[in-house]
């Protein structure tokens, strides 16, 4: 055999064997993104190894500007590293949700072992919402079939991480002003994507939900118990409710001030005793919408859409209020419910991921601007020291910024800001 024969042989195995490798590797990463696939909102809910959080990620004072793939992705690592798998989203008007989407399909095309899923969110109003014209809660916005078309389509094109489709956020609640509607409207919508179910145009383990308020979901006033009502709860999937004790704080303080057989107590003690309180608030609220549903001989999983904590406030939440915003509150709120919602079997949509300034963008020191877990340039809130000491965030960064704690990490400086809630 000549020289010329051998090298090529020797050449031709070489092909043979870079082949074989490359397309066992495809074959792994194709297995892998199929066993992502599988994965189902039926998996995902309940369960505590797929940490739940709400998530926008809008970094300046406007939406006009919008956060980059690249951003999201910063974004989309961070809530990674510290255990979330799944994000909520809440509209498909802006390029956000199909962005993200995209940000996540780059990352698991990538590395096929990354696990990012989405309940997205097509928002719905009533007919003259946000208008200088009367909103009529009795009639649904022109916008809101073009806004269900939109994430039909985005639920279509991306089935491996689009988990669940949340019809409205607090659309129906009557505080909502603006925009809410009747039930009729969100049922209209829900019927109408579990039609598509049926007929094969939406993925078979798609999730329909909608996403409001407790007393929406008839824990609380019986006002809101209604014929619609029941049949809204009968065509979802599950229950998304949300609960707020922090704004509770001021439109319903009792359970937050302070006893007096708790005036002896440390500022630190009185705020411990009423975070707990808050929990249980929480839980209330969670009992309430769980008895109305059994009330209609119902049985389908209730998980919490929203629930959070501000660390800033100018106004009802701060000092000259019910002083229920600081960093320490937010800390001991957030692991409470993670605690109890974790061993419960309920996905907990922490509300939110990091803060966003466009939501009262004339107010810097706005309440709505700060229920972050992380501030707008990526330092960490006191809830998670403890991740950033275990080098969770490592290497990571959000606008250039390493992860780094609050207050320069000063925990003295911390505790002697916390207020002590209003005595009774």
């Amino acid at each position: 055999m000549n020289a010329t024969l051998i090298k090529l042989l020797t050449f031709g195995m070489a092909l043979t064997v870079s082949f074989s490798c490359n397309n066992k590797r495809s074959e792994e990463q194709s297995d892998k993104l199929t066993k992502q696939k599988e994965v189902t909102a039926k998996d995902i809910l309940g369960n505590p190894k797929y940490l739940a959080m709400s998530y926008e990620g809008y970094r300046e004072t406007s939406r006009s500007i919008q956060p980059t793939v690249d951003q999201l992705k910063e974004d989309v690592k961070i809530l990674s590293a510290m255990g979330v798998k799944i994000v909520r989203t809440y509209n498909v008007q802006f390029p956000h949700a199909s962005n993200l989407l995209k940000a996540i399909h780059e990352l698991q095309s990538a590395d096929p072992d990354f696990e990012m899923y989405v309940m997205l969110g097509a928002w719905i109003d009533c007919k003259n919402a946000w208008t200088d014209q009367e909103p009529d809660h009795n009639s649904e916005s022109e916008q809101n079939e073009g806004e269900i078309n939109r994430a039909v389509a985005l639920a279509n094109e991306y089935p491996h991480i689009v988990k669940i489709l949340a019809v409205g956020n607090e659309s129906m609640v009557r505080w909502a002003a603006s925009y809410y509607v009747q039930p009729s409207v969100i049922l209209k919508w829900v019927t109408h994507l579990q039609s598509l179910k049926a007929e094969g145009k939406l993925p078979k383990d798609l999730w329909i939900t909608s996403s409001d308020d407790f007393a929406s979901w008839g824990g609380g006033d019986s006002s809101y118990h209604t014929e619609d009502l029941a049949k809204l709860v009968k065509a979802v999937d599950y229950i998304s409710m949300h609960t707020y004790p922090y704004h509770n704080t001021h439109y319903n303080p009792a359970f937050w001030r302070v006893p007096v057989d708790e005036n002896q107590l440390s500022p630190i003690e009185k705020a411990d005793a009423a975070i707990l309180r808050a929990r249980d608030f929480a839980k209330s609220q969670y009992d309430s919408v769980a008895s109305y549903v059994r009330s209609l001989g119902v049985n389908k999983p209730i998980h919490i859409g929203e629930t959070g904590w501000a660390t800033i406030s100018d106004g009802f939440y701060g000092p000259e209020g019910s002083r229920a915003t600081d960093e320490y509150k937010q800390a001991r709120y957030y692991h409470l419910m993670r605690e109890w919602t974790n061993a419960s079997g309920i996905s907990c949509f922490y509300f939110e991921a990091f803060d966003e300034q466009w939501k009262d963008a004339g107010n810097p020191n706005g309440s709505e601007n700060h229920f972050g877990l992380f501030d707008v340039t990526g330092e960490a809130k006191y809830a998670l020291w403890k991740l950033v000491d275990q080098g969770v965030f490592k290497n990571l960064t959000r606008g250039g910024n390493p992860i780094t704690k609050s207050y320069e990490g000063n925990e003295k400086k911390l505790l002697n800001e916390v207020l002590p809630p209003p005595a009774q």
